[in-house]
């Protein structure tokens, strides 16, 4: 008897351990950037890129912001931070906000499931699926290199498509005009004040939050092999980018998930 009781408690302690919510996992230690490479893009037009883990401008620093270690990201030069690891079903959680430096414009991207190697995205980045980080396009959804996916989304009176709930979904093919599909709603905060954005990605749905508006969902995510010829995509690498503008990222923590939560799919 007591060994049958011991039995169930067991089974019972271990069904209550799988049933819990995993705790976040820090993907910035706050401290410096182990467990990411640097990809940098050329210096100067027309040059060859300076390759990998070889950041000559630091572009990538660990630096004191109002009292906390923050990532600094210089955007004078087009360039990849990107994680060594690998992620899949899974919420990121970040936070940026722009510095005071502009190169071209306020302009970077939080890139996922990136695959392959760096360069086929626009000569710098990895293929992958972007949330885009731009001043007046947060939360846009971008195919950088060879990435697919299928968006609900309607053509405007300017040509552009943008996300909308219900509407037909259209496959988000990169080089085509739909590789772009604009968000549902701005939900962005004023330059200098931190931004919360969120990623849900589980199977071959990803969905992006702004400040805990959510205002794109993407589905069947796919890797792009030309012709119409679709494999799944359902993990890969991390990217931030330096494009354009000095952006700040602080708090970047991941955790695995076993749904997407119903509520942002609504």
């Amino acid at each position: 008897m007591k060994k049958s009781f011991l039995l169930l408690t067991t089974f019972i302690f271990f069904i209550f351990l799988s049933s819990c919510e995993k705790p976040w996992q820090p993907l910035f230690n706050g401290e410096n950037l182990d467990g990411w490479d640097t990809w940098v893009g050329p210096l100067e037009n027309d040059s060859i890129p300076v390759g990998l883990n070889n950041d000559p401008l630091n572009l990538f620093t660990v630096v004191d912001l109002d009292g906390e270690k923050v990532i600094r990201i210089s955007g004078e030069v087009n360039a990849s931070l990107a994680t060594k690891e690998e992620f899949e079903n899974y919420h990121l959680s970040i936070e940026f906000k722009w510095g005071d430096k502009v190169f071209t414009r306020y302009n970077s991207g939080l890139l996922y499931h990136s695959y392959g190697d760096f360069g086929v995205g626009l000569g710098v980045w990895m293929s992958a699926h972007e949330l885009q980080l731009l001043t007046g396009s947060v939360g846009d959804s971008y195919r950088m290199g060879k990435s697919y996916c299928e968006i609900p989304m309607v053509k405007n009176s300017e040509g552009k498509y943008i996300y909308t709930k219900g509407a037909e979904t259209i496959p988000s093919i990169p080089d085509t005009e739909t590789k772009i599909a604009g968000k549902d709603g701005d939900y962005e905060k004023p330059s200098g004040e931190w931004n919360a954005v969120e990623l849900y990605c589980f199977g071959g749905t990803s969905v992006h939050v702004v400040n805990g508006n959510v205002n794109m969902v993407n589905y069947n995510s796919g890797k792009y092999l030309g012709e119409g010829s679709i494999e799944p995509l359902t993990k890969g690498k991390i990217q931030f980018q330096s494009e354009g503008g000095e952006l700040f990222v602080r708090n970047i923590k991941i955790k695995p998930i076993k749904e997407i939560p119903k509520k942002l799919l609504q």
